[in-house]
């Protein structure tokens, strides 16, 4: 049956995608089927062999263990609050720690260790699926960056883009998340999952880009040389790490803010629903979404409350959708647990369409006004994308 669940759930990706696609009669099945074999090879290894297991549990360790580093300068400012327990303390324990972890990268960046990385990532990854170097590149890094930041890497190139490019590095980076707020998931939700639909989302993103938005790219295109941005590198070392830790903690911000009206909102409705039609307004999502949860192995049981946490993600954020999943973890199934656990780590929300769309304004008007005339297919490319990573770890339960 796991094979079954497999092939209904990239039928509905498929089919949903060829609906919207923009040149159906050029979609590039070869690269989709060798970044869909990568997908299957990276989530065996991780999910179902001994290293790979032990691998994922070393890097949960080791984020934990930032988590842990991270409580020493919140001990600091805030006193013992950090220590308290329940969700009076969600801001300090698990969203003041970006500003720590977004430190790391800064340094991480700084001494050029980042930069090889996606440099040499996104240099296989081309070699292998033949994306183009750019979308290569840009999938590798907005995995680590995150955005804004991330569209600062190709601020050079952003100008020169044509309409279906941009669309794929605006999905990449939407279908991805960033770096500085993984330890802070893995307070959520296990960190096999997160780290495994990191993995898988980078493909997931070109995969789902190729069947929407296919195209041919030239020989100069394919292997255009990347410059990247040495701005960072003229910046004193301490400049560059105060940017970084201000950044983290207006992230951390950001996200509260966030949390506090998405949530509120969500109350809000749920309550208004149930007192007039007896129903609250995420159940009443969860039976739209139901649907999908089936066909993605969701098995019957859970498929209600997948689908509320499907929706609520999509219209909120991904921290209230895993806060939604800490509430009925211990009634779910594992294969629910896993499949709506590596389905939430993304940043395919509505929410992030001003981010994208603002980011990419900042450095081209021009390139800004096209990706909000493809806001919404840019949303549900990206979901798509989730929908295929939660699909593909589902597989292994």
């Amino acid at each position: 049956m796991r094979f079954v669940f497999l092939v209904t759930g990239l039928a509905l990706i498929f089919f949903v995608g060829w609906l919207v696609s923009s040149d159906r009669r050029h979609i590039k099945f070869k690269n989709i089927g060798i970044m869909f074999a990568l997908q299957l090879i990276i989530s065996f290894l991780c999910l179902n062999t001994t290293g790979g297991i032990d691998f994922l549990g070393a890097i949960s360790a080791f984020f934990s263990w930032l988590m842990d580093q991270a409580a020493g300068g919140i001990n600091f400012v805030f006193g013992g609050l950090v220590i308290q327990k329940g969700a009076s303390v969600f801001f300090l324990s698990v969203l003041m720690p970006i500003v720590f972890i977004s430190a790391l990268v800064g340094i991480l960046n700084y001494i050029k260790v980042l930069p090889f990385i996606i440099k040499w990532t996104g240099w296989l990854l081309n070699k292998v699926a033949g994306m183009g170097e750019l979308e290569s590149y840009f999938a590798v890094s907005t995995a680590i960056l995150g955005q804004p930041e991330v569209f600062l890497t190709v601020k050079d190139q952003i100008p020169k883009l044509n309409e279906k490019r941009l669309y794929t590095i605006c999905a990449s980076a939407m279908s991805a998340v960033s770096a500085a707020v993984l330890a802070s998931y893995m307070k959520l939700i296990p960190g096999k999952f997160v780290v495994t639909a990191v993995f898988l989302n980078i493909l997931s993103a070109l995969i789902i880009s190729g069947i929407v938005n296919p195209y041919e790219l030239t020989s100069e295109q394919e292997n255009e040389v990347l410059i990247p941005d040495e701005d960072l590198q003229k910046e004193p070392f301490f400049q560059v790490l105060g940017n970084y830790i201000l950044d983290g903690f207006n992230l951390a911000i950001t996200v509260a803010a966030m949390l506090i009206g998405f949530v509120a909102l969500v109350t809000f409705l749920d309550n208004s629903f149930q007192a007039i039609l007896h129903i609250s307004f995420t159940r009443i999502l969860g039976y739209i979404f139901s649907p999908i949860a089936f066909l993605m192995g969701v098995p019957s049981k859970d498929i209600t409350h997948v689908g509320s946490i499907m929706a609520t993600k999509l219209l909120t954020n991904e921290f209230v959708a895993m806060g939604e999943i800490q509430k009925v973890a211990t009634t779910l199934s594992p294969k629910a647990y896993a499949i709506i656990s590596a389905y939430t780590v993304s940043f395919a929300n509505f929410s992030v369409i001003g981010i994208v769309t603002g980011s990419i304004k900042s450095i081209s008007s021009k390139q800004g006004a096209k990706v909000a005339k493809m806001s919404l297919k840019l949303l549900l490319g990206a979901t798509l994308a989730s929908v295929l990573t939660g699909t593909v770890v589902g597989l292994y339960f």
